[in-house]
C-alpha cells in the first residue's frame, strides 16, 4: 500500500504553490504515494497558467475525499487566502495560514490519515506577523506534538546525516554535547530507519576533534567525555552503531555505501558534506517527533524575489517527497 503524504503549501506569497503543482506534474509521485496537499484551493489554481501546467484542483475537506489520480490535484483546502495576495509580499494573512496549513497537517498525522508531512517553504517574518512567535517549522511541530528530544536529519541521494546540534556557535555545540544527547540522537537515527524498513541501519558518529582526536593528540579528550559513553550504551542495546571516527573520511566512506547515517557533531560537520555531495536535492527532516511523526522539507526558502514568475525549480520538493515516501513508518501503511 502506498503511504499518504501531507504536502503543506507554505508561505501562499512564495514560491511554494508553484514547486507543489510542478512536482505533482509529475507521474513518478503517484506511482510511489498519495500526495495530500494541505492548503487553499484557489492559490493552487491561480499558479497552473503561470507554470503553463492543464493539472485539474480537487478541493476537499476531508482525506476520506482524495482521488489520488494522476492529473488531479487534491488540496485539504483551508481557505485561508484572499485571491488577490501577492507574490512576493511579507502578511500577516499568509503568515498565519501557513502556520494553519501544518497545524492541519499535523492533526491528520496525529490521527494517521497521512503517513508523514512534506513542507514547502514557510517565511518567518510573516509567521510572527500572523501571531505565531516560533523560529520556524521545526519548533512548531516539536510544539504541537509534545516533543523534546527531536533533531534534523538532511539527506541527498547518497548520503544521510542527523546532527547532535545545529544551530549555535561553535564553542557553544561542543560544550551542549554530552553523552545522553550522543545516545539519544544515535537511537533517533537507528529508530528513525528501522520503522522506514532499514533491517539493520548501519550508524556512524563522526569525532568532534580532527582524526577524532587520535587518542588524545587534538583536543581535550572530547571523544571519551562526550561520545563515547553515548555510543556504548547504544552498542549494548544492539544498536549497529561505530564511532567516533574520522569526520575527513567517514563521509566519504558513507557516500560509497558503508553507513546508512552518520551522526554529525555540529551544524557546518554535517551540512557542508550535504550540500557538496547534491545542493539541489538537498532535504530537510525533522525526527523524533511523538507519534513518529516524520517531516520533511525543500532546502531552501521562500524566495519571494521570484515567486510567480515561473523561475522556481521543483527538483528539491521532489527529493522532499521521495524522502517522506521512504521514511513513512511503513507499519502504518
Amino acid at each position: 500500500m502506498k503511504p499518504t503524504v501531507g504536502i503543506t503549501m507554505g508561505d501562499a506569497a512564495g514560491i511554494g504553490p508553484e514547486i507543489i503543482m510542478k512536482a505533482l506534474g509529475h507521474q513518478e509521485v503517484y506511482n510511489n504515494c498519495n500526495p495530500l496537499v494541505i492548503g487553499d484551493a484557489k492559490i493552487l489554481e491561480r499558479v497552473l497558467p503561470v507554470i503553463g501546467s492543464s493539472l485539474k484542483v480537487n478541493a476537499i475537506h476531508e482525506p476520506s475525499e482524495a482521488k489520488y489520480e494522476f492529473g488531479t490535484v487534491d488540496v485539504i483546502d483551508l481557505d485561508l487566502i484572499p485571491a488577490d495576495l501577492e507574490y512576493g509580499q511579507v502578511s500577516a494573512v499568509a503568515g498565519d495560514a501557513a502556520f494553519q496549513f501544518l497545524a492541519k497537517a499535523i492533526d491528520l498525522a496525529k490521527k494517521q490519515q497521512i503517513h508523514s508531512i512534506c513542507t514547502a517553504p514557510l517565511n518567518k517574518e510573516a509567521l510572527h506577523m500572523g501571531g505565531h512567535l516560533y523560529p520556524g517549522h521545526t519548533e512548531i511541530l516539536a510544539d504541537l506534538t509534545d516533543t523534546e528530544d527531536f533533531s534534523m536529519m538532511l539527506t541527498t541521494p547518497n548520503l544521510r546525516v542527523i546532527h547532535l546540534t545545529t544551530h549555535m556557535g561553535l564553542i557553544d555545540a561542543i560544550a551542549s554535547i554530552n553523552p545522553e544527547r550522543t545516545y539519544t540522537v544515535v537511537k533517533l537515527a537507528h529508530d528513525t530507519l528501522k520503522k522506514a524498513g532499514f533491517e539493520n541501519p548501519r550508524v556512524a558518529v563522526c569525532g568532534i576533534n580532527p582524526h577524532a582526536g587520535e587518542n588524545g593528540l587534538f583536543g581535550n579528550g572530547e571523544e571519551e567525555e562526550k561520545l563515547q559513553p553515548g555510543i556504548e550504551r547504544a552498542q549494548k542495546e544492539g544498536i549497529n552503531v561505530v564511532g567516533p571516527l574520522p569526520a575527513d573520511t567517514l563521509f566519504f566512506r558513507a557516500g560509497r555505501g558503508d553507513f546508512d547515517i552518520v551522526v554529525a557533531c555540529y551544524h557546518d560537520q554535517g551540512h557542508a558534506p550535504i550540500k557538496v555531495m547534491g545542493i539541489e536535492e538537498g532535504v530537510n527532516i525533522t525526527v523524533g517527533l511523538k507519534g513518529g511523526i516524520i517531516r520533511t522539507s525543500v532546502d531552501h526558502g521562500t524566495a519571494f524575489d521570484i515567486a510567480g514568475k515561473n523561475i522556481a525549480d521543483d527538483k528539491s520538493m521532489l527529493a522532499a517527497i521521495r524522502s517522506a515516501i521512504e521514511l513513512a513508518p511503513k507499519t502504518q501503511i
